[in-house]
């Protein structure tokens, strides 16, 4: 049976849901944030050097990087929210895969940390604004076209672009310019799996 090393309010929730979207039989354990820093406790790393989450283990395996589990777990899965079989379809499934983590989750980051510095902060998020902005539109223009990120059809790619999205939605200001994102949102939310998935990882801040 997997093991998923939840760590509250974090990436680790899409495991969970596509767990749940894959039928897999999984256990978890979850870690809290400490209240003042809000990092990961120091048991993580008992679990894995780096101490953060998502980490699972699965027959003598340990991995991290929720893109590299969605991978595997696709893999582990027989192919079922995999690529789709067109080429146009494997290409926006590998650039979705990627970009989640790769270039829209860094500048969410950004602001969150740039947040929580009194004044320079928020002068420094104004600069930052523009860039959000780009991300977005560029997100919504693909929504526009496709209902899932792949196409027709939701993969692990939409499990990876779920929590920058659902970030953006929390604190980046995503609103009624962006109605093809909300609606996917909404569509995510709604999915069976991911209800489960809510139950099974606990308080989340961001559905």
């Amino acid at each position: 049976m997997i093991t998923v090393h939840h760590l509250e309010n974090s990436r680790s929730q899409r495991v969970l849901w596509m767990l749940e979207e894959l039928e897999l039989p999984y256990e978890v354990r979850r870690y809290e944030r400490n209240a003042k820093t809000m990092l990961a406790p120091p048991e993580l790393k008992r679990v894995h050097p780096l101490g953060k989450s998502p980490v699972i283990e699965d027959e003598g395996l340990t991995l991290i990087e929720t893109g590299a589990i969605a991978e595997y777990l696709v893999e582990k899965a027989g192919g079922r929210l995999g690529a789709p079989g067109d080429q146009q379809g494997k290409l926006r499934y590998r650039q979705f895969l990627h970009y989640a983590e790769g270039s829209l989750m860094p500048v969410l980051l950004l602001q969150l940390v740039l947040s929580k510095i009194p004044l320079m902060g928020k002068l420094a998020i104004r600069k930052l604004r523009p860039m959000i902005e780009v991300h977005l539109r560029f997100v919504e223009s693909e929504l526009a076209q496709h209902p899932w990120f792949a196409g027709g059809e939701m993969t692990a790619a939409d499990v990876l672009m779920s929590f920058p999205l659902e970030a953006a939605a929390a604190r980046a200001g995503l609103g009624d310019d962006y109605p093809h994102i909300r609606l996917w949102l909404e569509k995510v939310h709604a999915r069976p799996a991911y209800q489960s998935a809510l139950k099974a990882g606990g308080d989340y801040a961001y559905a």
